[in-house]
């Protein structure tokens, strides 16, 4: 079950949810759209490695946009901070964003009750594409939780992405043991 804009509305009210900045024309009927941040990132070294902690370089998008390429991994951020208390956030991408090949996603959709920050956006194109920042990228939708939370997210020791700030935030892979 997905909370409708009403039941949204009351969350936000009883303080379960918080979007900052807020606007109700962002509110669908089941959904709240979020916003391209100003701040791109990507990594330095083309190779990855999951034991190592990978770095990432910030750079603003410029006021005409950037052009966005393929086979390019870009970790972007939302502009909303959010906090979810009760609920489990989804994030995913608007259809508008998808007609423009544009993935914002690749595995990290949902959030977990009691995450608190921007969402790091993990963005792949198909083709060349423009961006700009402040540009509507994707949609929260809540589900209830069935059940009693032992532990929020935003309250465990080894939770390696709470209070994201508003710039991306690289993979935390490396602080896992394996």
């Amino acid at each position: 079950m997905i909370l409708s804009d009403s039941r949204i509305l009351e969350e936000i009210e009883k303080g379960s949810i918080k979007i900052v900045p807020y606007d109700r024309e962002c509110l669908g009927s089941n959904s709240y759209d979020v916003h391209l941040g100003k701040h791109l990132a990507t990594y330095t070294e083309r190779e990855l490695d999951a034991r190592k902690h990978n770095t990432i370089e910030h750079f603003e998008i410029p006021e005409e946009g950037i052009i966005l390429q393929p086979n390019e991994l870009y970790l972007g951020v939302t502009q909303e901070y959010t906090e979810t208390h009760a609920h489990v956030p989804f994030l995913e991408g608007k259809s508008s964003t998808g007609r423009l090949g544009i993935d914002i996603h690749a595995t990290a959709g949902k959030g977990d009750v009691g995450f608190c920050g921007n969402w790091t956006l993990e963005i792949s194109v198909k083709q060349p594409v423009r961006v700009y920042a402040g540009m509507p990228i994707g949609q929260l939708i809540y589900f209830p939780v069935d059940g009693n939370i032992e532990v929020k997210y935003n309250q465990k020791k080894n939770a390696k992405y709470s209070g994201q700030p508003d710039r991306p935030v690289e993979s935390m892979m490396w602080k896992n043991k394996f």
